[in-house]
């Protein structure tokens, strides 16, 4: 989800779900070392519970900036072994690294060992020409006796030669089942899954089976499916009874960054798939495109699309 869950989005997204979990886009080692951390890694207290997700390989680097987040006031510190992007291949971290769960193993303890929050590792199944049931199975095993506190997988290959990053994430099957097997075989770890669930009915069976379902391209392109997490996942009311309610609960929020000197675009750019399915969706979208880039756009523009859309009648 590079460019994606910054942190305007997770505020929007924590305002349609008080009970899931939210992620971080991913964060180079490199990058919190050197770069600006307020600004990779800062957030709003009201995100809770965030996780940030991690891109690296060298485990001493790893636990310095492991540290680094916890004292940022994360609660889970998640490595990401399953990203193909051309950016983790020439820098042997994401997907690569499922040819080295050795190394990961590596990179888990040593985060283990000086921060107490819970350490995560996100993979795929395999990459390239590697077999799956011999792959995943080697990174739970390197990942566990690390002391990883949950697996999140993707069940579907990366093929990094090939295959685009946008290609890896439709082109190569799914395979839940093999997933399945593999929380058979690790009964005491916690697993999780991703790839592929594009609605709430379609992971409720998931969730019979593993321990958690991770929600990625659906819940960014369609984020008022997110309203619906808390009471049909969670068996909790929804914290608002619908999505326009929920987008001017995030009003304040916007005026405040655009006070900050934030452009409007960078915040309604996570809000373009709402609406979907709504008479004026199009427009709304239209209109955001073409005039919350603009210098000096406001939150008259973002009342202005939503007034595009026909809202449905309240039941008596």
């Amino acid at each position: 989800m590079m460019d994606w869950t910054d942190r305007h989005c997770r505020y929007f997204h924590r305002l349609l779900s008080r009970e899931a979990r939210l992620y971080t886009e991913m964060v180079t080692s490199a990058a919190i070392i050197h770069g600006d951390r307020e600004r990779l890694l800062g957030f709003d207290g009201f995100e809770h519970p965030v996780a940030v997700q991690l891109g690296g390989s060298e485990p001493e680097a790893l636990a310095r900036v492991a540290r680094i987040c916890a004292d940022f006031g994360y609660d889970e510190i998640n490595l990401n072994c399953g990203c193909p992007s051309d950016r983790v291949q020439s820098g042997a971290f994401g997907a690569c690294l499922m040819r080295q769960p050795a190394l990961v193993g590596e990179c888990v303890a040593a985060m283990k060992a000086v921060v107490t929050l819970p350490v995560t590792v996100k993979c795929r199944i395999g990459v390239d020409y590697q077999e799956p049931r011999e792959a995943l199975w080697a990174m739970a095993e390197a990942v566990t006796r690390a002391g990883a506190d949950e697996l999140i997988v993707h069940a579907r290959k990366a093929w990094l030669q090939g295959l685009s990053p946008k290609e890896n994430r439709d082109v190569p099957p799914l395979d839940y089942p093999l997933v399945f097997d593999l929380k058979r075989d690790y009964p005491a770890t916690p697993i999780s899954i991703n790839g592929g669930i594009a609605t709430l009915d379609a992971a409720l069976p998931l969730l019979e089976r593993l321990d958690g379902v991770m929600l990625g391209r659906a819940s960014y392109h369609d984020p008022g499916l997110l309203l619906a997490v808390d009471p049909v996942i969670f068996g909790r009311p929804a914290p608002f009874d619908t999505i326009f309610d929920a987008v001017e609960a995030y009003f304040p929020y916007i005026e405040r960054q655009l006070a900050r000197g934030i452009r409007l675009a960078d915040m309604t750019r996570h809000m373009l798939g709402l609406f979907a399915g709504l008479p004026g969706a199009r427009a709304f979208r239209r209109h955001l495109a073409t005039d919350a880039v603009k210098k000096g756009a406001g939150l008259e523009v973002l009342r202005a699309a939503i007034d595009l859309v026909a809202r449905p009648a309240r039941a008596a």
